[in-house]
């Protein structure tokens, strides 16, 4: 129910003679995210109840169950006039004198409907039934996930250019956008961080339905899911099983044993990314290096080796190289600007004291959490 039909709520009860029975009109909401006949027991008590159901959308996905369900519905779109005089002691035959109606509101509202309720009360003229707007059925959290894939799903069917992607066609786009996230994260901009985590899942849901299209090893942004889901759950034992772990250090020992269990990698380099950024490359070998006890950072000449011997020191004392970089390179930036008679823009401060060996630990989260590596 709008504003206005809650406004007409108020002034029917405003309007309404003490201690007399008017009625009552039940407006009943209903989500499409959630499966047709998946009702609350509130709704089925007033829809099993009451003296009229009404709906207006002979197709509404609802019908079939209430039918089932014995619940008798009238193909019908009253105004509101015509409810309030139904649900009225004066047009009763009811003992109590006064009559309850549901109607079962679309999936685009019954603003007209509404509209007349509130106007009808708020003449202070009409006595008004009880007005009641009553969730049938309600989005859980993540129920616009489900729109995503939906929307998703008839853009690839019907756009031209989205129709014929590749993964390879988007590759370019999931560094993009990362990076747009990135900097809408060191920026301390909410509002663009909104956007830009809008932007990447995009990318994931977007790439899960061109897999759904392929001939020979096809998978849905499902599997995707069950696959994420699946390796939370099991990267958590403490959380999920038996373990325990009261430290982030015995998060960390669970994770490296379950990692090593899951992997079997003939090497720690394993499973590295090789495409990621330098410095973070050279982090995470590193941090693998490290936590394996082998020491074999290359001596040699040129700026490389000294990058390489830079960002492994910094690992070993737990800054994060690539990050310690790019806020140093951003308060660059505003020096340059500055000397060239142009306003500082704000810098804001970027936690480089994370280090790799966190990020390890919250790798449990599906591969990375603060170390920026993709691996799975």
């Amino acid at each position: 129910m709008n504003a206005d039909a809650s406004h007409a709520a108020d002034a029917g009860t405003a309007a309404r003679p003490e201690g007399a029975a008017t009625g009552r009109l039940i407006l009943l909401t209903t989500s499409h995210r959630v499966a047709p006949g998946l009702l609350s027991w509130p709704a089925w008590q007033a829809l099993r109840t009451a003296d009229q159901v009404l709906c207006a959308d002979p197709d509404n996905p609802q019908l079939p169950y209430l039918r089932e369900a014995g619940v008798e519905v009238e193909a019908a779109t009253p105004t509101a006039r015509e409810l309030v005089d139904y649900c009225l002691p004066a047009a009763s035959p009811a003992p109590s004198g006064a009559r309850t109606a549901v109607v079962l509101t679309s999936a685009d509202g019954e603003s007209e409907l509404t509209d007349g309720l509130a106007r009808l009360a708020g003449s202070g003229r009409q006595t008004m039934p009880d007005l009641e707007l009553l969730p049938g059925s309600y989005d859980l959290p993540g129920a616009r996930l489900l729109d995503l894939v939906q929307v998703m799903d008839r853009v690839r069917a019907a756009c031209p250019w989205t129709g014929i992607r590749t993964h390879e066609d988007l590759a370019k786009y999931a560094l993009e956008e990362t990076y747009e996230l990135v900097e809408a994260i060191e920026a301390g901009d909410r509002a663009a961080l909104r956007e830009e985590l809008g932007d990447v899942l995009l990318q994931v849901v977007f790439h899960a339905r061109i897999a759904q299209d392929d001939p020979d090893a096809p998978f849905s942004v499902d599997d995707v899911a069950g696959g994420i889901v699946e390796k939370l759950i099991h990267r958590h034992p403490h959380v999920f099983g038996d373990e325990t772990a009261e430290t982030p250090e015995d998060v960390k020992a669970h994770w490296l044993r379950t990692k090593a269990a899951e992997k079997k990698r003939e090497s720690v380099t394993d499973g590295v990314p090789l495409a990621q950024p330098g410095l973070a490359l050279a982090a995470k070998l590193a941090s693998r290096a490290r936590t394996a006890g082998i020491e074999a950072v290359p001596a040699g000449d040129g700026i490389g080796y000294e990058l390489l011997a830079l960002a492994v020191r910094a690992q070993a004392a737990g800054t994060d190289p690539e990050t310690a970089l790019r806020a140093a390179a951003r308060t660059y930036r505003e020096a340059i600007r500055v000397a060239e008679g142009l306003p500082p823009e704000p810098v804001t401060e970027t936690a480089v004291e994370e280090g790799d060996e966190e990020g390890e630990a919250g790798g449990a989260w599906g591969g990375s959490c603060a170390s920026g590596s993709r691996e799975g």
